[in-house]
């Protein structure tokens, strides 16, 4: 296969792709002992405006190390990696209003979806803090190194996240369900 061909494609095999990012974190891990985890660049830098808002708060003082991490790093790798992949695969478009399948189950508001998705955001991000990495770390680094605990949050994220899919999307308009 032609590789100038598999990277102009919309979408990839999940095989190829998931080898892909096995390489990639076996690289990350290898060369620089660092895991793939990013929920922690969001912390790194809201701990600029944490610590003028609050300085005497020993969270943004001692807990949030406030700067330009791996995890901020690896944030922007992904997002310039994203626009790479969409521009050679020509699906690249600025888009304001939800696709099909959103507004089928939530209606065509523009700012009930970013108002949802800015609350999960935060929740994730929140939960992300307290367990000490996010769900890219544990499943995908953890599960890299055999950690028992990365295999149990894949189980636990499907076992509550094909329930939770099947119970927003189980109506369909025009009497499907």
């Amino acid at each position: 296969m032609n590789p100038a061909n598999l990277l102009g494609r919309e979408t990839w095999s999940p095989y190829l792709a998931g080898a892909g990012l096995g390489v990639v974190t076996t690289i990350s891990m290898a060369l620089f002992s660092k895991r793939l985890s990013g929920s922690g660049a969001y912390q790194h830098l809201s701990g600029y405006l944490g610590r003028e808002l609050a300085p005497k708060d020993v969270y943004w003082k001692y807990v949030i190390p406030t700067g330009v991490t791996w995890e901020v790093w690896l944030l922007i790798g992904t997002l310039l990696g994203a626009l790479a992949s969409a521009l050679a695969s020509g699906s690249f478009r600025v888009r304001m209003l939800p696709d099909s399948q959103w507004s089928e189950v939530f209606g065509p508001s523009v700012g009930k979806r970013w108002l949802i998705v800015f609350l999960g955001t935060c929740l994730i991000e929140f939960a992300a803090s307290l367990a000490g990495g996010c769900t890219a770390s544990l499943a995908v680094s953890g599960s890299a190194v055999l950690a028992p605990g990365g295999f149990v949050f894949i189980a636990g994220m499907f076992a509550g996240g094909i329930p939770a899919a099947r119970l927003l999307y189980r109506k369909r308009p025009g009497g499907e369900s």
